[in-house]
């Protein structure tokens, strides 16, 4: 991915009449049956106290309440937006879609799908917004450059996004999305928050701890992406019922990340596993540096597994709730992240040397059963 990374948060792009100015103002066993009941209490996962629940739903409650509270200002909103000449923006959101498709491929084919607009305002989320920018910078080629410093002027060019000053195509886009949509800037905020952890900490003492840092650079990706996918009208169960489901989505999305990605972040001196879980199995960094696959590891990583998924069980409470046209790409992802531990599995729990992935076939034919998941209409089960 070629993106330019000049900080400075005050330049500002847009076309207007044709020239380039400055505007005013994101199938073996029980256990992998794609259709798993997902458990009645959320909050029972093992290393999360009470405490650490209470946190993030205070975060979550927040989000809920700032996007519909914008929602009821769209006007106030649509008046900072700035004006593109229609190629321009149209140009800006085909680069956005261009990265999705690179990127996240399987969700990509989901987005096809939606709506044109949520198309794009998914595409402006996921191929513009820090969740790829930023990322470059803490585990890409510009990791050694990143610094408290470059972190504050990103949050910087967020607040200008979001008031009408993108700096380049990709901000405009998702400037253009912000007042479309009733997104906050919070989750964008929590995300660099993440970030920061990544350039402070390489290791995880508890789960505790690495529930938070999945909040950030995840979770939060599910909190901004709900107002995009809209929620079935016909759905009567709460807002924050559903922001929580996209929640713990980008959480099972994380944590799969993370056991996939083992052997790749040890190579780069990080270890993303609660130490104290690690312990517990008699293991220790050095035994993860080692890339040697035991029987104590193999033990200590079905537990993981099982943690995992039970987010992604969770995360269906809220999949069938979203708008009928959004609810294909959610279950594919869903359903493909799920195997991505399968394939783990099927390594024999070997993600130390080798890296687990869902073949191209399978993909496929995961499609659609994801797209007859989408079909379901909203239930009455939920809290």
């Amino acid at each position: 991915m070629c993106i330019t990374l000049s900080l400075s948060s005050k330049p500002c792009i847009g076309v207007c009449n044709g020239s380039l100015q400055s505007p005013k103002s994101m199938v073996t066993t029980t256990a992998r049956t794609e259709v798993i009941t997902a458990p009645k209490r959320p909050n029972t996962f093992p290393g999360l106290t009470k405490q650490g629940i209470s946190d993030i739903d205070l975060r979550v409650q927040e989000v809920v309440r700032r996007q519909s509270w914008t929602n009821s200002l769209v006007g106030e909103v649509n008046c900072r937006k700035p004006r593109f000449e229609p190629m321009f923006i149209d140009d800006a959101y085909d680069k956005c879609r261009n990265i999705c498709a690179e990127y996240a491929k399987t969700f990509y084919l989901g987005t096809l799908l939606m709506t044109k607009e949520r198309q794009k305002a998914i595409w402006a989320i996921y191929g513009n917004n820090e969740t790829l920018r930023i990322d470059e910078l803490v585990d890409g080629p510009n990791a050694e450059y990143m610094s408290p410093a470059v972190l504050e002027r990103w949050e910087e060019r967020l607040q200008d996004i979001f008031e009408g000053r993108p700096y380049d195509m990709l901000d405009a886009a998702l400037s253009d999305t912000v007042c479309n949509f009733p997104l906050d800037s919070k989750p964008f905020r929590d995300m660099i928050e993440g970030m920061r952890m990544d350039t402070r900490k390489s290791r995880y003492e508890s789960f505790q701890e690495l529930y938070l840092y999945c909040y950030y650079v995840a979770g939060t990706v599910g909190l901004m992406s709900v107002p995009v996918m809209g929620i079935a009208p016909e759905s009567s169960v709460s807002a924050y019922t559903i922001y929580n489901a996209a929640l713990y989505l980008g959480i099972g999305n994380q944590l799969t990340n993370i056991l996939r990605d083992v052997g790749e972040d040890a190579l780069r001196g990080r270890v993303y596993l609660p130490q104290d879980e690690l312990a517990q199995f008699g293991l220790t960094d050095k035994d993860v540096f080692s890339r040697k696959v035991t029987d104590a590891w193999r033990d200590f990583m079905k537990e993981q597994i099982i943690r995992a998924r039970s987010f992604f069980n969770l995360a269906e409470e809220g999949a069938s709730q979203l708008d009928k046209d959004s609810r294909w790409p959610v279950w594919s992802s869903l359903m493909l992240y799920r195997k991505i531990l399968d394939a783990i599995e099927d390594n024999d729990y070997d993600n130390l040397t080798k890296r687990a992935y869902v073949g191209r076939t399978k993909k496929l034919l995961t499609l659609p059963l994801a797209y007859t998941r989408a079909l379901s209409k909203p239930s009455l089960y939920l809290r």
